[in-house]
C-alpha cells in the first residue's frame, strides 16, 4: 500500500480546502479559522462545566432528594447506571480518565462490595424498584476484573432492578486482557456492546503513549465478540497523539476497516498535563501535531471513513447504518452525557464507584477521586459524593440547547428563547460564527454549518454563560480543535 507523504498531504491539505469535503471557497481562510477558534474549551459532556459547579462541598441529603424527585417523575422511563472500574495495570500516558494503577488483584472483590452498598443506599431511597434502562461500565479497565467479579457485581445491580427489554448494556475492553471468558459472561447478562481501547496501531506512537497492543490483538477480541453475539462493537482511535502524522492515521484506519466496527470513536487527544501530572509528559510538546495539522489527521480519517460506509454522528463519532447510534442521530433520539453519545434518553443517571458523576437533570453529583476516600465513606454508610451543582432555570435553558447542537448540530429558535434574557447577548456572540460560515440562521433555528461542524464546541461556548475570558486562559480546558 502507498502512504500518504506528509508533507505533501498538509500543502495538498491547505490549498484545497480539505480535499474538497466541504465547499470552503466561500469562507476564509481554514488555517486563519483554526488559528481564531482553537482556544480551551468544554467539550459539553454536561451544562454548567464541572469547572463552573458552585456546590464545592454537596449537601448529600439535597442531593439525593433531588434523586427521588426525578426518579418519581421518570420511573416509568428508566434509569442510567454508569460504573466507574479504575484499576490498570499500567499508565497510558495519552489517558485523562481518573484511574488506581495497581498490579494486585486482590482489590477486586474489596472494590465491588463497595460499589454494591453505594447502589443499595440509593436503592434504599428510591419509592420503587428501580427499572434499568441503560449500564455501563467504564474505567480504568474494566477487564481488569475477573469474569467472574464481573458477575457479581452485575447480580448484585439487578438483585435490586428490573432491566428493562430494550436496555442497552456496553463495557469497555482492553484488547489485551479481554477475555473469551469476560465476552461470554457479560453477554449472558445481556451486553451486547463492546468498546475496544485502540488509539493508534503505530509501534512508535504506541510506545510513546505507552500502550503496546498489535493489530492481531484487536482482530482476536474484535472477532470474538462478533461470533458470541456482540451487536455493537466499538473502537476509539485518537488523532493529535505524539509523533503521529498522516501516514500513522492512515494505516490505523486502513486497518479499522478491515475489522469493520459499527461504530468508532475518533476522539482528539487532550494534552492537558497541568490536570493529568506526570502521566503525558512522557513525550515533548513538540512531538505533538498542533492547529491544521491536527485537525488534517482528523479530516483524512473522516474522508477515509465516510468512505466505506461510515456517517459522522455528533462530535467524533462514526457509525455504520446498521447500528442503533446512526438510527437515533437520523430520528433525532441521540442524547449527551457523562458516559458520552447515547441512543437512551433517561432523565436520572447514576454514577457508582470512585469519581463517578451523577445527573438527576437537576443536579450534578460527583464522587470522590480517590480509592481511599471512596472506601472510607461508603463504608460508613455516606453516599460518596464530594461536589455538585444545582440547576436554575437559567442553567435548564442553556443545558438545552447546547445538548441539542452537540447531538443534532442545530437547536430551535422558539417563543421561549426569543423572550428569554439572554438571547440577545447570545445572538451577539454568534454574530461573528454566523460571519464565518460557521453557522446558520432561519426563521426558527440554528444550524450549524458542514464547516461548522468542527467548531462546534466553539458555539456552544457562545451559549455559556459561566464561561469567563479569565478561566478560559488558565489551564482549565483543553483546545478546542
Amino acid at each position: 500500500m502507498t502512504l500518504i507523504n506528509n508533507h505533501s498531504f498538509i500543502t495538498n491539505f491547505k490549498q484545497n480546502n480539505f480535499l474538497n469535503v466541504f465547499p470552503f471557497s466561500r469562507y476564509m481562510n481554514i488555517e486563519a479559522l483554526i488559528n481564531k477558534y482553537n482556544v480551551p474549551g468544554p467539550r459539553y459532556t454536561s451544562y454548567p462545566t464541572v469547572p463552573y459547579w458552585k456546590d464545592k462541598i454537596i449537601d448529600t441529603e439535597k442531593w439525593l432528594a433531588s434523586v427521588c424527585e426525578t426518579y418519581d417523575n421518570s420511573k416509568e422511563t428508566g434509569i442510567s447506571i454508569y460504573i466507574h472500574l479504575p484499576f490498570c495495570e499500567n499508565l497510558c500516558t495519552f489517558c485523562g480518565c481518573h484511574k488506581h494503577i495497581t498490579r494486585r488483584h486482590s482489590v477486586e472483590e474489596d472494590y465491588i462490595q463497595l460499589v454494591l452498598k453505594e447502589w443499595k443506599i440509593y436503592v434504599n431511597a428510591l419509592s420503587t424498584k428501580p427499572l434499568i434502562k441503560e449500564i455501563h461500565l467504564g474505567g480504568g479497565t474494566p477487564t481488569f476484573f475477573s469474569p467472574e467479579n464481573l458477575k457479581i457485581l452485575l447480580d448484585g445491580i439487578l438483585k435490586h432492578s428490573t432491566l428493562s427489554e430494550n436496555a442497552e448494556l456496553g463495557f469497555e475492553g482492553h484488547p489485551n486482557n479481554t477475555t473469551k471468558e469476560h465476552l461470554k459472561t457479560l453477554y449472558a447478562l445481556s451486553f451486547r456492546r463492546v468498546s475496544y481501547g485502540v488509539q493508534d496501531y503505530n509501534p512508535k506512537i504506541q510506545k510513546a503513549i505507552n500502550r503496546i497492543q498489535p493489530f492481531e490483538n484487536v482482530e482476536k477480541v474484535h472477532d470474538l465478540a462478533k461470533k458470541i453475539g456482540y451487536t455493537s462493537i466499538s473502537h476509539d482511535l485518537v488523532f493529535g497523539l505524539p509523533h503521529q502524522n498522516m501516514d500513522h492515521i492512515s494505516e490505523s484506519i486502513r486497518l479499522t476497516n478491515l475489522l469493520k466496527p459499527d461504530r468508532i470513536s475518533l476522539y482528539s487527544y487532550a494534552h492537558v498535563p497541568w490536570i493529568k501530572g506526570v502521566g503525558q509528559r512522557g513525550f515533548k510538546d513538540e512531538d505533538i501535531p498542533k492547529g491544521d495539522e491536527k485537525r488534517a489527521l482528523y479530516e483524512l480519517s473522516k474522508k477515509l471513513l465516510l468512505q466505506n460506509g461510515y456517517h459522522e454522528i455528533g462530535m467524533d463519532h462514526f457509525a455504520l447504518e446498521s447500528d442503533s447510534l446512526y438510527d437515533a442521530y437520523v430520528n433525532k433520539r441521540l442524547h449527551r452525557n457523562f458516559m458520552g453519545y447515547t441512543t437512551n434518553t433517561t432523565s436520572l443517571m447514576i454514577g457508582l464507584g470512585m469519581s463517578s458523576i451523577s445527573d438527576s437533570w437537576g443536579a450534578f453529583a460527583q464522587n470522590v477521586k480517590s480509592v481511599k476516600e471512596y472506601t472510607a465513606l461508603v463504608n460508613e454508610n455516606n453516599l460518596p459524593v464530594f461536589r455538585g451543582h444545582f440547576l436554575s432555570e437559567d442553567d435548564l435553558f442553556i443545558r438545552k440547547h447546547i445538548l441539542n447542537l452537540m447531538c443534532h448540530f442545530s437547536t430551535d429558535i422558539d417563543a421561549e428563547f426569543r423572550n428569554h434574557h439572554f438571547f440577545k447577548s447570545i445572538l451577539k456572540k454568534l454574530d461573528p460564527l454566523q460571519q464565518d460560515g460557521l453557522i446558520e440562521f432561519s426563521s426558527s433555528q440554528i444550524n450549524v454549518t458542514e464547516l461548522g461542524r468542527i467548531f462546534i464546541r466553539n458555539i456552544c461556548m457562545c451559549f455559556d454563560i459561566y464561561l469567563d475570558n479569565k478561566l478560559k486562559s488558565q489551564n482549565t480546558f483543553s483546545k478546542t480543535i
